[in-house]
């Protein structure tokens, strides 16, 4: 798999973490993918063959070719049919309201089609990003679509912008009550902004940013034990640890280093 990043504009910057590729030749016997929560909505662009997602071991549909994802709350399990050829915008915990149209809450673990999100204006940009030859084009037209159909930045939580800022600066290693002292405001408003911006409660943020950072560890120093890891990102016990490791993967830190969470190392290997 070959796996790109490059940066957004700079006005994108504060709410775009970076854009990215991935392309892959079919495989004979292609296998189920995992996706784990990192806390930052995707809007993806499948100009490669598009992937199938499981709802449970039984029942899956086939993705849309442009769609937003909403916050992950659970693993992704996602499946290729094809070739692989995928451009996605990767915004910041916080990032993506600007140009939220309906409530983020309601889009989590959902693929939205751009047509359904954003009308004619999202089946301009569709056919645009399809018919792109190049990364570069693809840039181009993403960032003339994303500058002009961004709403007043004001809808930003500047309050919610600084705590997740917070939460990053300290690795998720935060309790939901020091962060709401840090930011001089009561645990329940801070809840109910952080649902209105991100999609995610600060609890919810925390554990996905801190077992992100986990799984860098992990991927970074392959022989480290996986109780070292644990205390190293203050988790209490190993229990607490492997209970996180099953919520946000699906599978136990045994399990890790299978082949089906090889799109996940991909990613957070090279941040």
């Amino acid at each position: 798999m070959n796996y790109q990043t490059f940066e957004p504009h700079q006005d994108l910057t504060p709410l775009i973490k970076c854009y990215w590729t991935l392309e892959s030749p079919k495989e004979i016997s292609p296998g189920k993918q995992t996706i784990v929560p990192d806390g930052c909505m995707e809007m993806i662009f499948h100009y490669g063959d598009p992937y199938i997602q499981y709802t449970d071991q039984e029942q899956h549909f086939l993705q849309p070719r442009c769609f937003v994802i909403g916050q992950l709350t659970r693993p992704l399990e996602i499946e290729p049919t094809g070739e692989t050829g995928i451009f996605s915008v990767r915004f910041h915990p916080d990032g993506f309201i600007p140009w939220a149209t309906r409530p983020i809450k309601e889009m989590e673990n959902t693929p939205l089609s751009l047509d359904l999100l954003f009308g004619n204006e999202g089946r301009m940009i569709e056919a645009q990003m399809l018919e792109a030859t190049s990364t570069a084009q693809r840039i181009e037209h993403i960032e003339a679509f994303l500058m002009h159909t961004m709403m007043e930045t004001s809808a930003i939580d500047r309050m919610v912008k600084s705590a997740v800022d917070i939460l990053l600066t300290t690795n998720g290693q935060l309790s939901v009550q020091s962060l709401s002292l840090q930011t001089n405001i009561n645990r329940r408003q801070l809840e109910r902004r952080f649902s209105s911006a991100i999609g995610l409660s600060p609890k919810q943020l925390a554990k996905t940013i801190r077992f992100i950072n986990t799984l860098r560890m992990l991927l970074k120093n392959p022989s480290t034990s996986l109780t070292t890891v644990a205390y190293a990102n203050a988790y209490y016990d190993q229990a607490h640890f492997n209970k996180d490791f099953k919520a946000l993967t699906g599978l136990t830190p045994g399990e890790f280093y299978k082949d089906n969470l090889k799109m996940s190392a991909i990613f957070y290997s090279a941040d």
